[in-house]
C-alpha cells in the first residue's frame, strides 16, 4: 500500500478507538501483547533520540529532527492507544528505552552531524525490520494493520530523508 509520509499526524476520530481482542486465545493475546509493547517501547526510544539530537540550531537538520520527533510521538501514541484497546498495560520497563534513546540521541549529537544522521538511519532501519516481522507475526485486524503499515512507511520516509541529508552540506533554515 502507498502512504503519504508527509502526513506526520494523521487524523483520528472517536469511533476509531474500540475494544479489541476479545476473541483472541491466550496464545494469540501473548503475541499481540509482545508485538504492541515492542512497538510502543521502540517508539519511546525513537522519540527521545530525536529530541536529544535536535540541538536548537536553526538548520535544515534540526527542522527535520523536530518533524521526525513529532511523527514518532504520533507512533508512540498509536501503540499506547492500541495497548489499552486490547486491555494491555504498557511495559513496566519502558523507561529503559527512554534512557537508551537519551543516550543514543545525546551521544550522537555530541559526536556531530554525521553521527546524528548515521544513528537516525540505524535506528529507523531497526524499526522497519521490527515492523516487518510484527506485521507477519500477527493476523491484525484491517484497521490495525493500516496503522502499523502507515507507521512503517513513515520510518522508510525517515531513512530516505536522513540518507539525503547525509549526502548534502549543512545549511541554515
Amino acid at each position: 500500500m502507498n502512504y503519504d509520509v508527509n502526513i506526520i499526524r494523521p487524523e483520528m476520530r472517536t469511533g476509531q478507538v474500540k475494544l479489541r481482542g476479545g476473541d483472541l486465545s491466550a496464545g494469540e493475546r501473548r503475541v499481540v501483547r509482545k508485538a504492541l509493547r515492542t512497538l510502543h517501547t521502540l517508539e519511546i526510544m525513537a522519540t527521545k533520540i530525536y529530541a536529544c539530537q535536535a540541538g536548537g540550531r536553526r538548520s535544515v537538520l534540526d527542522l527535520a529532527l523536530t518533524t521526525a520527533m513529532c511523527n514518532e510521538m504520533t507512533h508512540m501514541q498509536d501503540f499506547q492507544t492500541k495497548l489499552y484497546e486490547y486491555g494491555i498495560r504498557p511495559s513496566k520497563l519502558r523507561w529503559i528505552y527512554w534512557l537508551a534513546g537519551y543516550g543514543l540521541g545525546l551521544g550522537s549529537r555530541l559526536l556531530g552531524r554525521q553521527a546524528v544522521l548515521k544513528t537516525a538511519i540505524w535506528t529507523e532501519g531497526k524499526a522497519v525490520d521490527h515492523y516487518g516481522r510484527l506485521l507477519t507475526a500477527v493476523d491484525w485486524e484491517p484497521d490495525m494493520r493500516t496503522v502499523i503499515e502507515k507507521d512503517q512507511a513513515d520510518e522508510h520516509g525517515h531513512i530516505e530523508r536522513w540518507q539525503r541529508l547525509l549526502g548534502s552540506p549543512e545549511t541554515a533554515v
